[in-house]
């Protein structure tokens, strides 16, 4: 089963991390009480400032927060690589914003960030995400969606997603 919670939102306000040329620094605002979170995501080589900035992404957000080249990130930005390329996962335009995504057929609880840690939850969990037919992101074969339909990439098909 899946225990891993997983938000959309678009990032809020992002910007190029000042000591690291692959990364970029994203505000997101998941809906959380606690304000929006600061998130990395080395995807600077695959896009620029304009594509990222208000563009719906899933957010893994049950992970510890990690440093990354002195920037403290809260959760991690999903993308499919392939041939030579990266496409973010995105939802369906009508999902709510800050709405947790679910894969078909399952249900339960996510674990706290601890657990995912202590458990290495998300390292057995990754090596089953991956895009499916159309793009559909897919966990173990099961479809990832929102109430407003599939999670996807554009072109890539079997493509691992981290």
């Amino acid at each position: 089963m899946l225990y891993i919670c997983t938000h959309l939102s678009p990032p809020t306000q992002v910007w190029h991390h000042p000591d690291a040329d692959k990364l970029f620094c994203e505000e997101i605002d998941l809906g959380e009480e606690s304000g929006p979170r600061q998130i990395a995501s080395g995807l600077r080589e695959h896009y620029t400032l304009e594509e990222m900035q208000d563009r719906r992404v899933l957010v893994v957000c049950n992970l510890k927060p990690a440093k990354i080249v002195g920037f403290t990130s809260n959760g991690m930005v999903l993308a499919a690589k392939g041939e030579g390329k990266v496409e973010l996962v995105a939802p369906p335009a009508e999902s709510a914003i800050g709405e947790r995504v679910f894969i078909e057929g399952l249900s339960g609880e996510p674990l706290s960030a601890a657990q995912i840690k202590k458990k290495k939850v998300w390292e057995t969990v990754a090596k089953d995400l991956k895009t499916g037919e159309n793009g559909v992101a897919t966990w173990g074969g099961k479809s990832i969606a929102t109430s407003a339909g599939f999670c996807a990439v554009t072109t890539l098909i079997g493509a691992p997603i981290s």
